[in-house]
């Protein structure tokens, strides 16, 4: 029988593939009864490699992608490895491209790896390559041109694209995202000193894009729809003290503001609120966060919410492929930090090699950068109920800082100003460290610093 001939059929729950003359009494995945396959077409079947040997495709070249397909080298060293990225730029550190914007660093320190790096781990990399769709049934996926290049395991680390937000005018001329190195690239190219800039969410993206273009000169206006400034990531007290500090660098900062359109003759002239106001605007960065690349996945057949649904091995619900950083969701989180992306990058990459090895979850954590004043985020910020119990205080009265409790355990930190805590917080949380000896003496936030510290 030729492999254009043999019978397939997918699970419908869960998108595994079988293979034989008749469906499966039940799924091997979830179990689910044969009544739930149906019969596909297969024009390859998915070339049989010696083990040690496999194809391990990845799709994405930020961090989480990069990790992934290091981590597969180091414990597959005869894999064949493929690294697929859409833009048509070598792997970078995307977190600094505000520092880029500020003029705090130059183009050339934003490589991820030296050039060399992809001979010296034996990676293909396939740059400027847009994938097309998944064919599940062949393990492959097709390329923009219709290749299809077929694999064991699919490491999907496609990251996420900024939410636009629904308004009239965003396609004027002066109107920019700040997601990639090529968006960096126009800004700076469009703006001077003295333009008025106007970001579009107060969160860390908006904030460090505020920062940078007060450095660049301009005149800054940050407008965020929430009544304070980063919700996600900061409380109420933490928020003023930022934006007090925003002040001082010249940025003014709107809460509660609400746009209505952008206007302007083909060029970008202002921000319309729904409260009435017109801000001047000869740039808009639109900062108002972001939503995972998961079209590809979806269109697949794979289980999509926030994210790409993925289990503790990371894997999505085909069991040959994997989801991380931005595109994931785990438990109910999408991450969208750094530190989270490489780590999945790394646990993805050894599952994929033939290492079992779970995710099981890390303290939500968030730092600023280019303001002058560093930031911490991690964990829990804000109680969600009276189960949670915060300490709090500003020291030097130009600071702030907040340890959450919840059954004796600190789960969530904020620093603001002096970041000297930093590991000794994020040992604690990931610890689960039980507080309770001190929290019973009814301690003041120095006496939990002074504790922590001494840890």
């Amino acid at each position: 029988m030729s492999p254009s001939d043999e019978k397939a059929w997918r699970c419908s729950v869960c998108g595994y593939i079988h293979y034989g003359d008749t469906a499966p009494e039940a799924c091997t995945i979830c179990n689910t009864k044969s009544i739930d396959f149906k019969r596909i077409e297969v024009a390859i079947r998915p070339e049989a490699r010696a083990p040690g040997k496999e194809r391990v495709l990845v799709i994405g070249a930020g961090i989480a992608g990069i990790s992934a397909a290091e981590e597969v080298r180091n414990h597959a060293p005869e894999a064949e490895i493929i690294l697929i990225a859409k833009e048509d730029e070598f792997p970078y550190y995307r977190i600094n491209l505000t520092r880029l914007l500020a003029g705090e660093i130059e183009e050339q320190v934003l490589p991820l790896r030296p050039t060399d790096w992809f001979e010296t781990y034996r990676i293909e990399f396939m740059k400027g390559v847009a994938v097309k769709d998944l064919v599940l049934a062949e393990k492959a996926l097709r390329i923009e041109d219709g290749t299809v290049i077929q694999y064991d395991k699919l490491i999907v680390a496609t990251g996420a694209h900024p939410s636009i937000p629904p308004l009239a005018g965003t396609g004027l001329d002066g109107v920019f995202t700040a997601q990639t190195i090529e968006d960096a690239r126009d800004i700076l190219n469009t703006i001077k000193p003295g333009a008025n800039v106007v970001c579009i969410g107060g969160g860390i993206l908006g904030l460090e894009a505020a920062g940078a273009m007060a450095k660049r000169g301009c005149h800054v206006t940050v407008l965020e729809a929430f009544d304070y400034l980063m919700p996600r990531q900061m409380n109420p007290a933490g928020s003023e003290v930022l934006k007090k500090h925003l002040g001082t660098l010249g940025i003014e900062v709107l809460t509660s503001a609400m746009s209505d359109c952008l206007v302007g003759d083909g060029h970008i002239s202002g921000v319309h609120l729904k409260r009435g106001m017109l801000i001047p605007a000869d740039v808009v960065l639109l900062t108002a966060g972001d939503r995972a690349n998961a079209e590809l996945l979806q269109a697949a057949g794979l289980a999509v919410n926030k994210g790409v649904l993925v289990d503790n091995f990371l894997r999505t619900s085909n069991p040959d492929i994997y989801a991380v950083g931005d595109v994931a969701e785990h438990d109910g989180i999408r991450y969208g930090a750094w530190a989270a992306a490489m780590y999945q990058g790394k646990i993805a990459g050894m599952n994929a090699a033939g290492i079992p090895t779970e995710f099981g979850g890390i303290p939500r954590s968030h730092m600023l950068k280019v303001l002058g004043k560093p930031m911490l985020s991690i964990g829990v910020v804000t109680p969600p109920d009276g189960s949670y119990h915060m300490i709090e205080d500003h020291p030097d009265n130009n600071g702030y800082r907040m340890f959450m409790f919840r059954d004796g355990c600190i789960v969530g930190c904020l620093l603001i100003g002096k970041l000297k805590l930093l590991k000794a917080v994020r040992k604690a949380i990931q610890a689960r460290s039980n507080l309770s000896e001190l929290l019973g003496q009814k301690p003041t936030a120095q006496d939990v610093a002074d504790f922590l510290s001494a840890m």
